[in-house]
C-alpha cells in the first residue's frame, strides 16, 4: 500500500510522522521497517534522520518524526526541540478525581529541525506533529479504553479538550520561536515546515505559525510570514483527513517567502481516504494511511541561489 503512494510523490525530501522503531538483539532500536519499505524505491539510499530517545542512539518505539534526504545532500544539523525555548506551563486539572496539584503540561512530541546543503542552497526543514484533537486524560473522568471511552462528566470531557488545545498551541508557539530565530539570522531563509498539525489553516496553531501581518499588525515582520501551500488546491479537494463524515485539512506544508517565489503548486493525494470513524472501518479492511500525503513542487531554477 505504501510503496506506490511514496513513488507517486516523486519527492526529493520526505517529512514523515508516526514512524515506529523496531528492536533487534544487540543493536539500538532502529527504523528497520522504514528502511525495508524504501528499498527498491526512488528513496533507497536516502539518508534518514529521526527523533531519538534522550541521550541514546535508539529511536523512539512509537511515532518518530523522520526526514528522508537525498544521498548527495549534506546534512549540516539535526535537532529535536521540546521545551528548550518554551517551558511547560503548570496547570491544575479542575475536574480530576481525586484532586491533583498543579503539574507541567508537556508537548506530546518534539519538533524535528534539520539544516541541509542542497543543490538549491541551504534549506531549513521543520517536521512537526502536534497533539491530536482527542481530549487528554483527566484522572477519574474516563471509563474504558480507546476507542470505547466514555466520560463521567461533560465538564471532564471539555477539560480534556482544553488540555489538548494548550499542548497543541504551546507546541505551535515553540515552533514559531524557532522560525523567528532562523529569520533573525537569515532574513531570506529557505524554510519548509511540514507535518500533522492537527489544525486547519485558520485555527490558532497554524495561524500562529503563519505570522501574518493582518493578525499581528506589524508590517516590519512581513518577510517572516510562512505560507500554507495548499491554497491552490480547489476547496472541495482540499482535505487530508476524513472523520465522522467531515473532510478536514490537518496536514500542511508551509514555506517562507523566499521559497514561495519558486513554488509551482501542491497536490493532496486523498483519493483513497476512507472515513475511519465508520462502523467496521478496520485497518484490516482499509490498511492505507488515514492521512493523505501532501506534496509541493518547486522550480529548480528559481529555487537555486
Amino acid at each position: 500500500m505504501l510503496r506506490p503512494m511514496l513513488q507517486r510523490l516523486r519527492a526529493d525530501i520526505l517529512l514523515l510522522q508516526e514512524v515506529h522503531g523496531q528492536d533487534e538483539p544487540g543493536r539500538p532500536r532502529g527504523l528497520r521497517a522504514l528502511a525495508t519499505l524504501l528499498a527498491g524505491t526512488a528513496y533507497a539510499g536516502h539518508q534518514l534522520r529521526s527523533t531519538t530517545l534522550a541521550g541514546k542512539p535508539d529511536v523512539e518505539r512509537l511515532r518518530n518524526l523522520v526526514f528522508v534526504i537525498p544521498p548527495g545532500w549534506e546534512v549540516l544539523e539535526t535537532r529535536e526541540i521540546r521545551h528548550a525555548l518554551v517551558p511547560p506551563p503548570e496547570y491544575r486539572r479542575v475536574m480530576a478525581s481525586p484532586p491533583e496539584p498543579p503539574r507541567p503540561l508537556f508537548w506530546e512530541r518534539p519538533l524535528l529541525y534539520g539544516r541541509v546543503r542542497s543543490p538549491f542552497g541551504t534549506l531549513h526543514l521543520l517536521n512537526a506533529h502536534f497533539k491530536s484533537k482527542r481530549p487528554s486524560e483527566i484522572a477519574g473522568q474516563t471509563r474504558g479504553q480507546h476507542p470505547r471511552i466514555s466520560w463521567a462528566s461533560a465538564a471532564g470531557w471539555a477539560e480534556g479538550f482544553f488540555v489538548s488545545s494548550m499542548k497543541r498551541v504551546g507546541a505551535a508557539l515553540e515552533t514559531r520561536v524557532v522560525l523567528d530565530r532562523i529569520f533573525a539570522d537569515e532574513p531570506e531563509a529557505k524554510i519548509i515546515l511540514g507535518g500533522d498539525l492537527n489544525a486547519e489553516s485558520d485555527e490558532v496553531p497554524v495561524v500562529a505559525l503563519r505570522g501574518e501581518v493582518d493578525d499581528h499588525g506589524n508590517p516590519e515582520l512581513n518577510d517572516q510570514q510562512m505560507y500554507p501551500l495548499e491554497d491552490n488546491v480547489p476547496a472541495d479537494k482540499r482535505f487530508s483527513f476524513y472523520h465522522h463524515g467531515r473532510k478536514t485539512m490537518l496536514d500542511h506544508l508551509l514555506a517562507s517567502r523566499r521559497l514561495l517565489a519558486a513554488w509551482r503548486g501542491t497536490e493532496i493525494h486523498n483519493e483513497i481516504l476512507r472515513d475511519e470513524s465508520r462502523a467496521f472501518a478496520t485497518d484490516r479492511k482499509y490498511p492505507a494511511p488515514d492521512h493523505a500525503p501532501v506534496v509541493a513542487e518547486f522550480d529548480d531554477a528559481l529555487l537555486a541561489d
